[in-house]
């Protein structure tokens, strides 16, 4: 079991880094427990998640297979002119997923008949920003293999493209649930793509979307939070959301004012207690550990968004501290149940917070 010394739990130093990544190299070739989201359109299609899915088969599902290669591209690029022993494992198993011929077959898999929902928009989001972080943009040639990895991982990405641009102008409205299908974190991770990719098509239907969804909601129910198998706070994924689009479009004035209205309670009081996880041998219960990591990450974005001149940018960084304390010592708990994705998750937040210290820029 993990266990964080406080004074060090929120930041990512080569030690933690280490052991997050050997999480994700345990799991990304570990084909069972395998949680398939596949629809069969005859027999021929009764395969192992293996043949389905050569690159992202591991991991329990697909999702967490692509954000486990996530991490393990970020965590190379992080430290790796420091002395990193999972780097060699690493780029062995991106040279494995990242083949040419698996990325083709999980092309080939998004263009089959009744694969027009597969993974929307959770997992597409997150393919998306595993190949920004790929990109020479993100990266600047920190690994020799990054170019050729972003390279051959494109046409996947390409196909999740075109899937969001054929699917969003359908979407009349958000999904505002707590776990996978929530609408706001994909759009955040799909939105990091745009702008890294330059792809000024895909970041104006992104924010179009988010403005037309998000721009008039006030008074969230922050109170009525956390359902009891949340690993996403509806409130907040749409908070940090709306920084990342209003700023850009409107300004930091507009956005300050949005984030009044739509939470005041939170700002007027500063009250957010972490998510309490009862069980995390039950695969849905620690799920709230992830809405503990989850939470912190957006208070983390919504203070650097505020600006270290805002009064309430440091009451949003407590907040986040006390959220990523209250489950970053159980990121490896014995229980594949979290194993097999808690890691993504902090690692994640943990960038968050260097950039809102100013100690990283992504």
């Amino acid at each position: 079991m993990i266990l964080l010394a406080v004074a060090m739990a929120l930041s990512l130093d080569s030690s933690e880094a280490s052991r997050f990544a050997k999480l994700a190299l345990k799991c990304v070739r570990q084909e069972y427990p395998n949680k398939l989201d596949h629809v069969m359109s005859g027999p021929q299609e009764v395969q192992p998640p293996k043949a389905l899915h050569p690159s992202f088969y591991g991991c329990f599902d697909w999702h967490s297979s692509v954000h486990g290669h996530w991490m393990l591209a970020r965590l190379l690029g992080q430290f790796v002119s420091q002395d990193f022993p999972e780097a060699k494992q690493i780029r062995a198993a991106l040279d494995e997923s990242l083949a040419p011929a698996n990325i083709a077959q999980e092309v080939k898999y998004f263009g089959e008949p009744n694969r027009k929902s597969f993974e929307r928009t959770y997992g597409w989001a997150w393919l998306l920003k595993l190949s920004a972080e790929l990109s020479d943009e993100v990266r600047k040639g920190r690994t020799p293999d990054t170019q050729r990895w972003a390279r051959q991982l494109q046409p996947l990405a390409d196909a999740v493209v075109a899937a969001l641009e054929n699917f969003l102008p359908k979407q009349t409205y958000p999904i505002r649930t707590g776990v996978h299908p929530n609408t706001a974190f994909s759009l955040s991770l799909a939105l990091y793509y745009a702008r890294v990719a330059h792809d000024e098509k895909l970041e104006s239907l992104i924010e179009e979307r988010a403005l037309s969804y998000f721009a008039k909601d006030r008074d969230a129910p922050i109170s009525w939070e956390p359902g009891g198998e949340d690993f996403l706070s509806p409130a907040l994924e749409e908070a940090a959301l709306m920084s990342r689009v209003m700023i850009h479009r409107q300004g930091h004035k507009a956005f300050d004012k949005w984030l009044r209205a739509f939470l005041p309670g939170l700002m007027k009081t500063g009250k957010l207690e972490p998510a309490i996880v009862s069980d995390r041998t039950d695969p849905k219960i620690v799920h709230l550990d992830g809405l503990n990591l989850s939470r912190a990450r957006c208070l983390y974005e919504l203070a650097t968004a505020l600006g270290p001149k805002n009064p309430r940018a440091a009451m949003l960084q407590r907040l986040g501290d006390l959220q990523a304390q209250a489950s970053l010592p159980h990121i490896a708990s014995g229980s594949y149940e979290g194993e097999h994705w808690l890691a993504t998750f902090a690692v994640y937040m943990l960038d968050a917070r260097a950039l809102q210290q100013g100690l990283a820029t992504l």
